[in-house]
């Protein structure tokens, strides 16, 4: 199949062409799995065989009448599609979906493929689940774990309207196995951070970081009110993570829901985890730093967003006390104005949108009162903070930082 070059589907209006010879949604339809693919013909039977095997956390399986994948190989100039085929006709219970689709070159990237497919599981969703459905998605290089799929409905389940999943690579003895390595540890340690300055009850510690198309799922009603994938080629995922921010989607960053894949540095998008190994590589080549906001200005970043999050809940509720921390000290602390955090609060209606805003507002110069350091350095700062080292403990406060 072919799809001309005359703009995007809109949410609304998903491709009609798109799996039109697939049979009606189950009734007892619960997650539509989606899963673009370009070329992965040696990955795909590993990525389906373990989307078939789903278990229960008592170790029976899950029903396939709970969920359903689609699969969109786009462009493919492999055995790709020969190999899903053969897998339908080999396990015909399985409810495996398959569209083969040529894209036009402005449109032919993930983003793209991504988005037709979400828009499409929605839209099955709605037809028989229009509250509650689940939409997850993951990639055909990407081998999702065992109980995938019931961690996922758990999570929902507890009231989340978004799930990051947790990322796993396999060790491959790279080059750049070992700032990968770091780069993961930073970040975590930013999520620990993180939940104990700013917690939020619906994704508490343990948690991490990772809220990427390989392991992520929403839920119909947040998608559309996100306003569905963002129209990009690349980075999607990222584009999409905050648009669910932006409208204050509960998201819970799961360490359960995992998925394994791959480290290539020839990954099929021009930008993303691919390119990022690259950069890496190019980086060691040239005997350079990894290098990483330093541990103070995350710190201060994260302790303003807090006492804006109070503020903003405060207002929210007209029976909330008086906060002892003044907005003027804030904006101090941020070289913003009162007036201008004013205007945001009484103009945003998430409080996503509003420090998307103040973030917007501060990125000019923050790396100028906050330069990167040594991704080592940043690390092992920040678990002097975790460890209650006075040192960061007032870091916004700094005069010229």
């Amino acid at each position: 199949m072919t799809i001309a070059d005359s703009g995007s589907p809109s949410l609304s209006e998903p491709d009609p062409t798109l799996f039109s010879a697939c049979p009606p949604p189950h009734p007892h339809l619960q997650v539509s799995v989606i899963v673009p693919a370009r070329n992965e013909a040696h990955h795909l039977t590993e990525t389906l065989d373990a989307l078939r095997g789903q278990y229960r956390s008592d170790g029976n399986p899950l029903s396939t009448t709970q969920y359903e994948v689609l699969l969109l190989l786009n462009n493919c100039t492999d055995a790709s599609e020969q190999v899903a085929r053969q897998y339908q006709q080999t396990y015909p219970a399985f409810p495996l979906y398959v569209e083969a689709i040529q894209l036009p070159v402005s449109m032919a990237n993930v983003g793209t493929a991504r988005r037709l497919l979400m828009n499409e599981a929605c839209r099955r969703l709605q037809r028989v689940n229009p509250m509650q459905g689940i939409i997850a998605s993951t990639d055909g290089d990407t081998v999702v774990d065992s109980q995938w799929l019931y961690q996922i409905l758990n999570a929902i389940r507890e009231g989340n309207e978004a799930v990051g999943g947790r990322i796993l690579t396999r060790p491959d003895g790279g080059s750049v196995r070992l700032n990968h390595l770091r780069d993961v540890t930073y970040r975590m340690l930013i999520a620990q951070v993180e939940a104990q300055l700013d917690p939020q009850p619906n994704d508490p510690w343990p948690r991490h970081f990772q809220h990427f198309g390989a392991n992520m799922a929403v839920t119909c009603t947040a998608y559309l009110r996100a306003g569905g994938l963002p129209n990009v080629p690349h980075l999607e995922d990222e584009a999409f993570y905050r648009a669910l921010l932006r409208t204050d989607a509960r998201i819970r960053k799961s360490p359960a829901v995992r998925v394994f894949t791959s480290t290539r540095l020839n990954g099929q998008a021009t930008i993303g985890f691919a390119e990022q190994l690259r950069y890496w590589q190019q980086q060691n080549q040239q005997q350079q730093h990894q290098l990483a906001e330093p541990a103070d200005g995350i710190v201060h970043r994260l302790r303003c967003r807090q006492q804006l999050r109070a503020i903003w809940q405060q207002r929210q509720q007209s029976n909330a006390p008086t906060l002892a921390l003044p907005l003027s000290l804030v904006a101090s602390s941020l070289s913003l104005s009162v007036d201008s955090i004013g205007q945001l609060l009484a103009h945003c209606r998430y409080f996503g949108e509003f420090w998307e805003q103040i973030e917007q507002r501060i990125s000019s110069n923050w790396a100028t009162r906050y330069p990167p350091v040594a991704i080592t350095r940043a690390i092992a700062d920040l678990r002097r903070c975790l460890n209650g080292s006075p040192v960061l403990a007032t870091a916004e406060q700094t005069p010229g930082r």
